[in-house]
């Protein structure tokens, strides 16, 4: 069986594929009517997570989320953020994840607000997933099954195949990219179905529409991200010279490399500043080789992956940020709650989170010579980047809100067919 810690108040793992006999069980549960979906559970291959026995009695949840994984990446932040926000004695709900849930850092955030969450119990093949996930949400009988990452959208819709739950997808970043990276066949498969999916930018709306073949959802809603506002506060800015921050996977499609022939060009104009950038990747050495080739090696730090956001906000001037694919990126929204201006490359959603001239600036993917002037123009200009920071600030208060992400979904749902939504509490 695979194992967390069970101590009290803390997540603990159901025996798998009933193996052990439930008066064997963690934590030391009865075998009662309370324990019936873990037992089910378990004879399905899968394992449930849960905080205390008198939470996961009963749970009978009318919204089931399958999401591909529980790391510490924006989606599952997202995924945390709805499930935080929905009233959870209207809107029971539970979770599954499609690979591993071991140790993941949201399994005890997410049990915590008394919402089971499942995984599978071995390593077992993608055949025998979907034939233990069909299995489950049989037996839970959800209202609605929202597929959370893209690659889990077909899994979900066949899971639902010839039972009264209604299936919602995903489309999480670029379209085009998402059923590249999903594979061939099941990058197809999960562009079609469920035939309702929810995308979180503008930009794959487009590209959805612009997507020629049977392969696209018929029906599409853009549910933008949210954030905890509360958790994110505007500070004034560091004194001293001014400090870029990057946040970001160091990976191909976030193109550093840009951010990089930019602040060697604004450094040609004899202006002080340096750079800081937070996040892992494979391409880590390669960008610290090519910073030292164009001479500004010396300028930015490469702070590895960090969980201060709100502190690292605090101690910059603005934020860069230079994908060539993007969803909504959550990093644009907390910057902007923090006060703090953004230069953001056209990809995703960040032309309609940053206003051009007003939170920031917005530049054309390709156009250097403009990235390095907009960066060179709040690094020129701190009342600029105070006034720009305030401005989005004032937005993110507005628009940003976790109760907007659940609005909005909810209301998709509701689009699809669901009888269940009966307004927000």
């Amino acid at each position: 069986m695979s194992c967390f810690d069970v101590s009290p108040g803390t997540c603990a793992v159901l025996m798998t594929k009933g193996r052990i006999p439930m008066n064997d069980m963690a934590v030391g549960l009865e075998q009662t009517e309370e324990h019936t979906q873990a037992r089910r559970a378990a004879e399905f291959g899968m394992v449930e997570h849960f905080r205390s026995a008198n939470q996961a009695a009963g749970i009978q949840p009318r919204i089931l989320y399958l999401i591909g994984q529980l790391g510490v990446g924006g989606y599952e932040r997202q995924l945390y953020y709805l499930l935080q926000a929905l009233d959870r004695q209207s809107y029971r709900s539970a979770v599954v994840v499609w690979g591993s849930a071991h140790c993941s850092p949201y399994v005890s955030r997410i049990t915590a607000l008394g919402i089971p969450v499942y995984s599978f119990s071995d390593p077992v093949s993608p055949l025998s997933k979907l034939m233990a996930l069909r299995r489950l949400v049989s037996f839970l009988a959800p209202e609605v099954i929202h597929s959370y990452s893209f690659y889990t959208n077909f899994p979900a819709w066949w899971s639902t195949r010839g039972t009264r739950t209604m299936a919602v997808g995903s489309i999480r970043n670029n379209f085009v990219s998402e059923i590249r990276e999903s594979g061939p066949v099941l990058g197809r498969l999960s562009a079609r179905w469920p035939a309702l999916q929810i995308c979180n930018s503008v930009a794959a709306k487009t590209a959805v529409a612009s997507a020629k073949g049977l392969f696209k959802p018929s029906r599409l809603h853009v549910v933008m991200n949210g954030i905890d506002i509360q958790h994110f506060h505007a500070q004034a800015l560091p004194a001293g010279d001014p400090v870029l921050l990057a946040v970001g996977r160091l990976s191909p499609q976030k193109r550093w490399d840009r951010l990089l022939k930019a602040i060697a060009m604004v450094k040609q104009r004899g202006l002080r500043f340096s750079v800081r950038h937070a996040g892992g990747g494979p391409l880590r050495s390669a960008l610290e080789e090519e910073a030292n080739a164009l001479g500004v090696g010396d300028l930015i730090q490469f702070l590895g992956i960090r969980q201060d956001m709100p502190a690292l906000f605090a101690n910059s001037t603005f934020l860069v940020h230079t994908a060539e694919e993007e969803g909504c990126p959550n990093v644009i929204m907390e910057a902007m709650a923090c006060g703090r201006a953004v230069v953001a490359t056209d990809a995703g959603h960040s032309p309609q989170l940053v206003e051009d001239g007003k939170t920031g600036y917005i530049v054309e993917r390709g156009d250097g010579q403009a990235l390095g002037a907009r960066i060179g123009a709040l690094v020129a200009n701190r009342e600029l980047a105070m006034q720009m920071g305030q401005a989005g600030r004032e937005k993110a208060v507005r628009e940003f809100g976790i109760q907007q992400l659940l609005a909005d979904t909810l209301r998709a749902y509701q689009d699809a067919g669901w009888k269940g939504y009966h307004g927000l509490q």
